[in-house]
């Protein structure tokens, strides 16, 4: 795990298919008061892959995380897949929160049309490896200004992409097929909540991102300009400076 700054912890959960690197920027920008951690969740970074890793699996992971670091309650949050763990953690452990941070992610379910891709690419990471899933993933992670403005976090993305093992992938891939619907958990959450979306998000459209925040309780939804789907490094002032306005506001 990554460790950065004081005070109240705040944990952060990332993006499929990378590591908690994904969240440098924001540990090298941690707010006045605030201890930020980012662990790398089941199946990546270093270590032997595991056999399987539901998002149930990936949530209770980071509950012994928290055990581990002596955290009762923290605010919590993710993008991505980070966001799916983090719902799955909400519907395992309510009462740890004491803020949520939801960014580029949704609440419901994979489509039919999106289980088969999963299948897909399961099987493109069993038979070719991890390089070809960055090949495929990232016209999808970053947003056209990224790629036109940014081309260094392509070659970042794709360093932290191959960096994991294909089976530690093909077991998140399953878990991300299989994963059930949190709207339910959503309508429950009683915190304060972010929503953070990127205008140019490929893969969760903001549409999807203000349905989500109007289910939370007490949201705040933040569009990020020139930003796709890994939002935290494409505009990481834009996103950092939101979420320190979020957490001084609000916790």
């Amino acid at each position: 795990y990554l460790e950065a700054g004081s005070g109240w912890p705040l944990v952060l959960l990332h993006a499929f298919p990378l590591t908690a690197d994904l969240w440098r920027p924001q540990l090298e920008r941690a707010p006045r008061g605030w201890r930020l951690l980012a662990p790398d969740l089941r199946g990546f970074g270093p270590g032997v892959p595991p056999t399987s890793a539901s998002l149930d699996e990936m949530a209770a992971d980071v509950e012994a995380f928290l055990d581990a670091m002596e955290i009762d309650k923290a605010v919590i949050g993710g993008l991505s897949m980070g966001g799916y763990v983090t719902m799955a953690l909400c519907r395992r452990a309510p009462a740890r929160f004491t803020g949520l941070l939801l960014a580029n992610t949704r609440p419901g379910p994979d489509s039919e049309d999106g289980r088969a891709a999963r299948n897909a690419m399961m099987a493109l990471v069993r038979t070719k490896g991890s390089r070809a899933v960055a090949d495929q993933m990232l016209p999808k992670l970053l947003g056209t200004t990224s790629q036109r403005a940014r081309p260094q976090l392509a070659t970042l993305v794709r360093r932290l992409i191959e960096g994991n093992s294909p089976d530690g992938i093909a077991a998140a891939i399953a878990g991300l097929r299989d994963r059930p619907d949190s709207t339910a958990v959503l309508q429950g959450v009683s915190v304060p909540a972010m929503v953070i979306a990127g205008e140019e998000d490929a893969i969760i459209p903001v549409s999807e991102s203000e349905a989500m925040a109007a289910a939370l309780a007490r949201s705040q939804l933040v569009i990020l300009p020139a930003a796709g789907h890994l939002s935290s490094l494409e505009v990481p002032d834009d996103f950092s400076e939101a979420l320190g306005t979020f957490l001084q506001a609000n916790l």
